[in-house]
This record gives C-alpha cells, structure tokens and sequence, in this order.
C-alpha cells in the first residue's frame, strides 16, 4: 500500500483519473438511462465510470468510496472517497464541454485532497490540504482582494416556480440583484466548472445552492487553497453538511454576502423585488 499522504493520495486519484479521461471523451453525447426526479437524470457512462474509479481508489488506497449514483459510508467520519463521475451531465449529454469528474477525499467530514478534471476541455485542477492549487500541474497565484463590479460571478441553475429547500422565487430575486452589482453573471450548469474557475481566479465568485458533497468538496477545498473565502449563503463557515456554497476572492464575498443578505431581509418582510 502506498504511503496515505494527502499528497500520494492526490497522486494515486490523480493517475485514476487520467485513465478514466479517454472513456469520459468518447462517451459524450450518452442518453438518459436512469431518471433521477426534478428534471434530473444519469447516463449509463455516469454508472461505468463511477464503479471503474470506485474499484480502482478502493484497490489503490483501501479507502472506501461514496458516489453520487451508488451512495457508500457517511462522510462525517472517518476517511472517504467521494465522487461524481460526470459532473454537469445535462451538459454532458447535450455535447456541451462544461463538464467533468469531480473527486474528493474527506477525512472525519473534512476534505484533505480535491480533483477536478475537465476533459473536454484540456484542464486538470488539483490540491491536497496545505498544499497549492494547481491547475494542470503549475500552481496558481493567491487569490488578490476584488471587487463584485469588476468580477464575473458564477450562478446556480434554478426553477422559478420551486418550493424546495431553497426557493426559485429567492434565487430569481438574488439573480435580479446580483445583476445590478455586475453584469457579467454566468450559469455553467456545472459547480465543479464553477468552484475550479473561482479557485482559480478566472471567476470572482460561485454563487451554489445546491448541498451535495460530491459537487461541493472538492472545489471548497480548492477555493480555501487558492485563498479565497468560502461559507454558505448566510455567511456560516462551510462544512461536508452546509445546504450551499458561497466561495469568492476576498472582497467579492463580502460584497455577494451582503447582498444575498439584503434579498433575505427584504424577503422576510414580504417585499418582492421588480
């Protein structure tokens, strides 16, 4: 068995990975093969994949995997491998290149490595707790104090007409302000594009509300590396059990904090924005 660092095991998923990649090219353009409920599904490449990478992380480094299609052990304990073999898989299905596998490993609920890997689109981001964030092998530079109105910020897919755990109706209203500070908003339909992008300092900020941690772990732990700020939505310290992200540069989080804030209160009292 080989050494249980962050940084080996960075390595081993790494090469994981790697080999996975050719598969993940030719199965672009994979059909619907499970429905998974709101407007949500799975392609038969998303379950290949997911028990190759599960069968060679479990072989490589003993550690038991939770996947996104075939669940594992809790993530609040003990070291676990947690993956989404096809992240953005709408997209995925569609042809469209903003998608990827996404692997973290948590240790007693808190991420000490994250990969996530594009493909399609020739890029590699990587970190292994304390060390750098690195984006196809070279690390990248601290992310340096922004502003809002100079930064592109990434947004999460929503229905208007949702009740769930977070409503459409909020998110719409968050969007409508979020375009007044910046008009430069963009929806991927991948949080694993949105987090590496922000760790990274293409994006200033993501903007996620969703709360699984096979979308979430391994891009928060790259955007703390990069030096950023991540929380949830209400500002609270981010955790393997928080409902959403927010993860920015320094200042671009206070900023998108303050606002999602202000919608809330408005909210509260029963103001809707026009």
């Amino acid at each position: 068995m080989a050494s249980d660092s962050p940084e080996s095991l960075l390595g081993i998923a790494s090469g994981l990975l790697d080999e996975a990649s050719a598969r993940f090219i030719t199965g672009v353009g994979a059909p619907s093969a499970v429905t998974k409920g709101n407007n949500d599904f799975a392609t038969e490449l998303d379950l290949e994949l997911e028990r190759t990478l599960s069968a060679g992380l479990l072989e490589s480094t003993g550690i038991p995997v939770h996947g996104e299609e075939f669940g594992g052990p809790e993530l609040t304990s003990g070291r676990v491998w947690v993956i989404d073999p096809i992240d953005g898989t709408y997209n995925y299905s569609a042809g469209l290149p903003l998608t990827g596998m996404l692997l973290a490993l948590v240790e007693d609920g808190k991420p000490v490595v994250g990969l996530t890997w594009l493909p399609l689109l020739s890029e590699r981001f990587a970190v292994a707790k304390g060390g750098p964030m690195l984006r196809n092998g070279e690390p990248v530079p601290q992310l340096a104090p922004a502003r809002l109105a100079d930064s592109m910020i990434a947004f999460g897919a929503f229905n208007v007409a949702s009740r769930g755990r977070i409503p459409g109706r909020f998110r719409f209203d968050v969007l409508g302000e979020l375009s007044r500070l910046s008009s430069r908003v963009r929806m991927h339909g991948s949080t694993g594009i949105d987090l590496a992008y922000t760790a990274a300092g293409v994006l200033g900020g993501s903007i996620v509300f969703g709360y699984h941690a096979w979308d979430n772990a391994a891009g928060a732990l790259m955007v703390e590396a990069a030096g950023g700020v991540v929380t949830d939505l209400a500002g609270e310290p981010w955790t393997i059990e928080s409902g959403s992200v927010l993860a920015a540069a320094p200042g671009v989080h206070e900023e998108l904090l303050e606002m999602i804030a202000s919608v809330d209160e408005r909210e509260r009292n029963g103001e809707v924005s026009a």
